[in-house]
């Protein structure tokens, strides 16, 4: 099969033909028809202190159909379509048995993130059905749909509350829908860009406010008083302390930007407010199970809610990824890209 491979030490992406996946007793082969890119993807590659190292497989945002189960699996057949969760666990470790946070398993029996391939070998234990509603795009979404819900509901958010969301990327934009899904009462996008600002609207922000001298008093203005809950989501040096600065006195600030350089706060400007601040990675089936269930009551329902495929800019082939990679590592257009890794 033909799969992307990054050889290390921030050299490009290759596209290789490797031995075809062989499914265990306990695995699904999946072909696998979509797989996202994500801003990990392209940090992870860089050659940087977090780095996926050389010879890997990766690619964690990933929808496809079975095409063998293993011999110990039950219940799942040849064209299922499924996503998949790209975190193996143990389910014994005091992590998944007290959280169930696979990506924090602390003796997690091996690799699922392997998407941006022809086919996959995946635990049974991480396979979400997809309904007949949802599409291959559909089911590629709820890996990052399930990273910001994880993180959003951290946040505690109550009826009405003010929520601001800083950033504009594809956490953030997810990061607004769920707020307003869970209940928030007016919500802000702030961005340091205002080229995603019609997708932050769209996906639920009732206004976009571009980084500056004035943001603070735009924003108490827009949402009517300070926000009492902050969704930082832009994973940049100096993204803390501004968080902090813009929280309402006894405020929550959930970090999903996942910064891999420090990122120094004032602990005393935090304490005089009171701040709790969360920092959030990863997520459970809870909530890919719950994610592909509401997809499917919207569809089926509708509702008015927003449709998170608004924010897929881009689909290419498997052997354009290498080539997209370096355009994605420039200024572009483009928010989210989707691999269509067997031509559809």
């Amino acid at each position: 099969m033909k799969a992307a491979i990054y050889p290390g030490q921030g050299r490009p992406i290759v596209i290789e033909d490797i031995a075809d996946p062989v499914p265990g007793p306990d695995d699904l082969l999946i072909r696998v028809a979509r797989c996202g890119i994500c801003g990990t993807d392209l940090s992870m590659t860089r050659g940087s202190a977090w780095d996926f190292g050389a010879g890997v497989q990766f690619g964690h945002e990933y929808a496809g159909t079975v095409v063998e189960a293993g011999r110990n699996v039950s219940g799942w057949k040849a064209g299922d379509r499924l996503a998949v969760l790209p975190s193996a666990a143990c389910g014994r470790c005091e992590t998944c048995r007290t959280h169930g946070n696979n990506v924090l398993c602390r003796e997690s029996p091996g690799k699922v993130a392997a998407g941006f391939a022809e086919l996959a070998r995946v635990p049974v234990s991480v396979a979400t059905r997809l309904p007949q509603t949802l599409s291959m795009a559909d089911g590629a979404l709820i890996e990052p749909l399930a990273v910001s819900l994880y993180g959003t509901q951290m946040a505690h958010i109550r009826a009405g509350e003010r929520v601001l969301v800083l950033g504009g990327g594809t956490v953030a934009l997810y990061a607004i829908y769920w707020a307003r899904r869970l209940g928030a009462g007016r919500v802000v996008a702030m961005s340091r860009s205002p080229r995603r600002r019609d997708l932050c609207l769209g996906m639920g922000a009732d206004a976009f406010v571009a980084f500056g001298d004035n943001e603070a008093g735009e924003v108490i203005e827009t949402l009517g008083g300070a926000p009492q809950v902050v969704l930082e989501c832009v994973g940049a040096e100096g993204m803390l302390g501004r968080a902090v600065r813009h929280v309402a006195p006894f405020g929550r600030i959930v970090s999903l930007g996942f910064c891999t350089s420090p990122d120094p706060v004032i602990p005393a400007t935090a304490s005089y407010k009171c701040v709790s601040m969360h920092f959030a990675v990863g997520y459970s089936m809870r909530e890919f199970l719950a994610i592909a269930r509401m997809l499917d009551r919207d569809h089926i329902q509708g509702g008015g809610h927003p449709d998170p495929k608004a924010i897929v800019t881009g689909n290419i082939g498997l052997l354009d990824l290498p080539a997209m990679f370096e355009t994605l590592r420039g200024p572009n257009a483009e928010t989210k890209v989707h691999v269509r890794c067997n031509g559809g």
